[in-house]
């Protein structure tokens, strides 16, 4: 069966992004340490696959993915990837006495992160980006997991935004973060190119469709779509399995594995369904996948184009798994 192809346009941007890219908090080491080696492969075969958006931000790692990131395309052409990263928050150097808040990211630099949503501070934090990617420019910047801090996005951080895109020093500007609902508010409000959404456009969670893609497909705003296996309970869905960050509750772990047993009756890997399914949205541009090694960049790449029938997506909503109004990925042949 067909399956997502060719670049994107990011909304009104100019800038296009292939279907699969690669995220780079695992090169972090979030959860757990991965080599220089691990990180540079995946960064390779990622861009052998075709998977040539990486996606990163200063949070993870404490800028450790941004300089792994770096190192793996240091010589390589800048026009033959999409790179995008975040800002919002600053790194600097700990204080003495000082102990780095790694937040999941083990064994991080010597760093420390703090909020900074001012014209000043957006650009010096894009500056430290840029450095420790070894680029003069990205082609993406998101504001990152700014909830809650509408104030200062409305009045300073969006506006430095705007500013770096009219003057071309980037080409597409938004938002990223795991809630809908304040995503939704900013793409109604502002003149946004994109939005990264993890998490609330899966399997098992459809928040975004209730407040974010109808806006941002009347708006012309693109979507990329993060977590798509909700931190691990679509990749395996078994009890005590992470959803969001914490251990899924019974209900959830139970109907992962019936839309997982529905599955195998077509086939198709649990995974493949994940990747698959954001994209029966028409605002949805491209989705993100975070990878710890080449390994699991092939893994990704190869579950991306495995065949869906249509008859899968039909018959999760016959039994209840999906809900009668989701859009779905079928391809009408």
């Amino acid at each position: 069966m067909p399956y997502p192809t060719g670049p994107r346009t990011l909304g009104s941007s100019g800038v296009h992004v292939p279907p699969l890219g690669l995220g780079t908090a695992p090169l972090g080491n979030l959860y757990r340490a991965v080599t220089e080696e691990d990180a540079q492969a995946a960064v390779s075969e990622a861009l052998g696959a075709g998977c040539r958006y990486l996606d990163t931000a200063p949070h993870y790692g404490l800028g450790l993915a941004e300089e792994r990131l770096g190192r793996a395309l240091a010589g390589r052409d800048r026009s033959s990837y999409v790179l995008s990263t975040k800002v919002g928050r600053r790194l600097r150097p700990l204080a003495p006495g000082e102990v780095a808040d790694g937040q999941g990211f083990v064994s991080p630099p010597p760093r420390a992160r703090e909020w900074d949503l001012t014209r000043d501070g957006i650009r010096a934090t894009l500056e430290s980006s840029l450095d420790r990617l070894g680029t003069d420019a990205v082609d993406i910047v998101y504001l990152h997991d700014v909830e809650g801090r509408e104030r200062e996005v409305y009045e300073t951080a969006f506006p430095a935004l705007a500013e770096l895109r009219a003057d071309k020093a980037v080409g597409a500007i938004g938002f990223g973060m795991n809630h809908s609902g304040p995503l939704a508010r900013f793409v109604e409000d502002l003149d946004v190119d994109v939005v990264l959404c993890a998490g609330r456009w899966t399997l098992l969670d459809r928040a975004a469709l209730d407040d974010l893609l109808p806006v941002c497909e009347r708006r012309g705003t693109s979507v990329v779509v993060g977590g798509v296996y909700n931190s691990g309970l679509l990749a395996d869905p078994r009890p005590g399995a992470p959803f969001d960050y914490q251990e899924a509750p019974p209900h959830l772990v139970a109907r992962a594995r019936d839309i997982r047993d529905v599955c195998a009756r077509y086939g198709v890997p649990l995974r493949a369904a994940a990747l698959r399914f954001p994209f029966g949205h028409p605002a949805v541009a491209a989705a993100v996948v975070g990878a710890a090694g080449a390994a699991e960049v092939r893994d990704n790449a190869a579950l991306f184009t495995h065949p869906i029938p249509d008859a899968l997506w039909y018959d999760l909503v016959d039994r209840g798994l999906l809900d009668s109004d989701v859009p779905l990925p079928t391809t009408g042949v």
